[in-house]
């Protein structure tokens, strides 16, 4: 269940130089724009593609660590993304929801990775005193 944590991060990441990083390329070089256009419903087809991912990697991770507020930010992470991708017009704003959204996704899937693994040590080392 790494992975999906560690795919979600990059997807994170991925998003966020999306939202921030290519409009300023964009805006900066003008006849790049005239060649490069993102619709607007890429935000809608990425978080349909990552809030699953997100999900199975976060419910899972609270399977195992039994960490409840991980799962609650990277909730409220999906929510803002949500909102974000469905209910505002396009400008800063939504880039500001979006982007707030996907850091606390972020935060999210470390925390539930670092919680994990942590829960991995300590069943180590009970194991090892066992043993």
């Amino acid at each position: 269940m790494d992975w999906l944590d560690r795919a979600a991060m990059a997807g994170s990441a991925a998003c966020m130089v999306h939202c921030l990083v290519l409009p300023i390329l964009l805006a900066a070089v003008p006849a790049v724009s005239a060649f490069i256009v993102i619709p607007e419903s890429f935000h809608r087809w990425a978080l349909l593609f990552a809030a699953p991912i997100a999900a199975i990697a976060l419910v899972g991770g609270h399977a195992r660590h039994a960490a409840s507020w991980p799962l609650c930010l990277g909730t409220a992470g999906l929510g803002l993304m949500t909102i974000g991708a469905f209910a505002l017009p396009e400008g800063g704003v939504e880039i500001t929801v979006t982007v707030t959204g996907g850091i606390l996704v972020a935060l999210a899937h470390t925390a539930n990775l670092r919680l994990r693994h942590s829960c991995g040590s300590l069943g180590d080392r009970s194991r090892a005193r066992s043993a």
